[in-house]
């Protein structure tokens, strides 16, 4: 018998003042001109990443901290003239403790990136870069 997936569902609303605002509450997000769709998309990618490594470290038994940024450059797409994301990178900075052997850093960073779906959501493959206690992993 096959295994059903979970689903999960995310309701947001955006009023006329271009106002969003989440079904589960929280503070609304005003309209603000420097923020643009792109840049949620950006954030929403690394808020993710960290939230699946935070649960990747959690499973190996480690607590995790830490941050990330983005950068994204957003062109006509070759294959069919549309605008859209045709670049993204993203880098984190994670402290684990306790931290764990080494060698078993690049499955942990594999497991973070393959558990974010915004990153499985996009056309354009993000590429990561992760630094880990001090260290870069590969």
């Amino acid at each position: 018998m096959a295994i059903k997936p979970r689903v999960h569902e995310f309701d947001v609303t955006v009023d006329r003042d271009r106002v969003a605002r989440s079904s589960l509450g929280g503070s609304p997000l005003p309209r603000e001109a420097e923020w643009w769709a792109e840049h949620y998309v950006l954030a929403g990618l690394v808020r993710c990443t960290l939230a699946s490594m935070d649960y990747a470290a959690r499973r190996a038994g480690a607590n995790c901290v830490g941050s990330g940024a983005a950068h994204g450059v957003v062109t006509r797409r070759e294959e069919d003239g549309r605008y859209a994301f045709v670049e993204i990178e993203a880098s984190f900075d994670v402290q684990l403790a306790p931290a764990p052997p080494r060698e078993e850093l690049p499955a942990l960073v594999e497991k973070a990136e393959i558990g974010c779906f915004v990153g499985n959501s996009l056309t354009a493959k993000p590429r990561y870069r992760w630094t880990i206690n001090g260290e870069e992993i590969p």
